[in-house]
């Protein structure tokens, strides 16, 4: 009894201690608790909700990271399957978890950053106060450098330029991706040496041989000018890519996967850092990051790569056209350097993720794996219905044996009915696959322009759709989907 009593108190104050710094609002206090802060960012959630339990966590770590913020930003929450109901329909809460930005009591937008801790917390300042900090004397800059992010600065003589102008422009359209400051004060201009200029500082742990610690903004004062000379230079020859930043890196991209780890380990991650920019500096035509192996490890498996073994990075590329590329040996310098030539003359074998080629696939659904794609759809000379679909999705399943019958229905026309299994085998372009199931519709004429079908998935809604739509029209149906009778019927 007494080892229950002990555990059941222990795990009051673990919740405790988790929630503390988060505020719990009800119907009653909502509005009345809101206008004592001044910055809020609420949660909409249900108890009973997985994805509100896993968000639960990281939330309270991002209430206590922004303890002190200056201005301060307050964590709240809302159940609203019981004290809160009334304020969720008020806010029209569909789903939860749904987050919110408060201005006191007054709805500012919706929240649509990270659900990790740091990245909330980051989120959730770049949202508040003005989008650039103004530094007044030299210990402002001093602290807004004193960071493990890049930072960029304006040195305006006067803050009413043209410069200024548009820089401020460029600042509230990147405050979410970016720390920015301004100054005009006498004594950080001559200090620093700047005047009527824009600075990106590197922070200090991110610093190497390979590159310059500052980059200088030189040309042209308008907004597109500045935004560009940020966005280029912003992560450097090689960047830290994580789950917050990663849709900022384009293709043609080269990723080296390890244990990156800039809190627990930062010297042994500078370490391969320093090798893969020694390398990278010379292939100013890629895109270049180190990306943590745990974090990205869904973008491993892409590539056919399970575990990542050792302490060595595990280095994959996409090109322009996003195939997929991976440097095969052990890395090295001199590995590395080779992968890239070999990838900048075009010369590598593209990695392809696929199922077996069907031995046999005469059945009325044809099957299409990333292998034989090109012979079932691209190059069938048929007009194609082809369906993306997930072994373990319900509408899929449930979508099965109508696609069986549809296939049988038009054994004997000029069309092809094909599946494809979107989580064994790379989908290819120009397809596009976001849920289950996705269907389009492929001309037999105008194979890199396939339709999205948006239609019924009933078997009439099929043949009526097909009949419409097939390039020659069908043998058994009118355009209308109706059934043609055949001459032995007339008889």
């Amino acid at each position: 009894m007494l080892t229950k009593c002990f555990l059941f108190t222990l795990l009051f104050l673990v919740v405790w201690a988790e929630e503390k710094d988060v505020l719990e609002l009800t119907d009653d206090t909502f509005s009345h608790e809101l206008e004592r802060h001044e910055n809020t960012l609420v949660m909409f959630y249900a108890p009973w909700c997985g994805h509100c339990k896993r968000l639960k966590p990281e939330y309270a770590k991002a209430a206590e990271m922004l303890i002190g913020n200056d201005p301060p930003i307050t964590l709240a929450k809302v159940d609203c399957t019981e004290a809160g109901k009334e304020t969720c329909s008020k806010y029209s809460v569909n789903g939860y978890p749904t987050l919110k930005i408060f201005s006191k009591s007054d709805l500012v937008n919706e929240y649509n950053g990270p659900r990790e801790a740091a990245g909330i917390a980051k989120y959730m300042k770049a949202q508040v106060g003005p989008a650039s900090k103004e530094l007044t004397n030299e210990k402002d800059l001093k602290a807004f450098l004193d960071s493990s992010e890049a930072g960029v600065v304006g040195f305006f003589e006067k803050d009413d330029s043209a410069l200024s102008a548009s820089y401020h422009a460029v600042t509230k359209k990147l405050r979410e991706k970016v720390r920015f400051a301004h100054t005009s004060a006498k004594e950080l201009l001559k200090k620093e040496g700047h005047k009527d200029t824009i600075v990106l500082y590197r922070p200090k742990i991110l610093q190497n041989k390979f590159e310059p610690n500052t980059v200088t903004f030189k040309d042209g004062d308008s907004i597109t000018d500045i935004h560009d000379f940020i966005t280029k230079n912003y992560f450097g020859i090689v960047g830290i890519r994580t789950r917050d930043n990663s849709v900022e890196f384009k293709n043609p991209l080269v990723v080296a996967y390890y244990a990156v780890d800039y809190v627990k380990n930062p010297k042994g991650t500078n370490y391969w850092r320093n090798r893969i920019l020694k390398v990278a500096k010379d292939f100013p035509e890629f895109n270049f990051a180190i990306s943590s192996k745990d974090d990205f490890q869904h973008e491993l498996n892409e590539f056919g790569v399970d575990y990542v073994k050792g302490d060595k990075p595990i280095a994959l590329a996409r090109d322009t056209k996003n195939q997929k590329f991976i440097l095969k040996d052990e890395f090295s310098v001199e590995s590395f350097e080779t992968f890239l030539k070999g990838l900048q003359a075009g010369n590598l074998e593209p990695y392809l993720k696929s199922e077996p080629i069907p031995e046999d696939n005469s059945g009325s659904v044809k099957v299409a794996v990333a292998k034989n794609f090109d012979d079932v759809v691209t190059n069938n000379g048929k007009d194609t219905l082809i369906e993306f679909y997930a072994p373990w999705c319900g509408h899929c399943k449930k979508l099965a044996p109508i696609f069986d019958e549809l296939g049988e229905k038009l054994v004997n026309e000029d069309v092809e009915i094909v599946k494809f299994d979107a989580t064994a085998n790379d989908v290819p372009a120009p397809y596009e696959v976001r849920g289950f199931p996705t269907l389009f519709w492929v001309p037999k004429d105008s194979k890199d322009s396939p339709v999205k079908y948006e239609g019924g998935r009933d078997l009439e809604d099929f043949i009526k759709y097909i009949a419409k739509h097939s390039t020659d029209g069908l043998r058994g149906y009118d355009r209308k989907g109706k059934a043609v009778k055949a001459a032995s019927d007339e008889l």
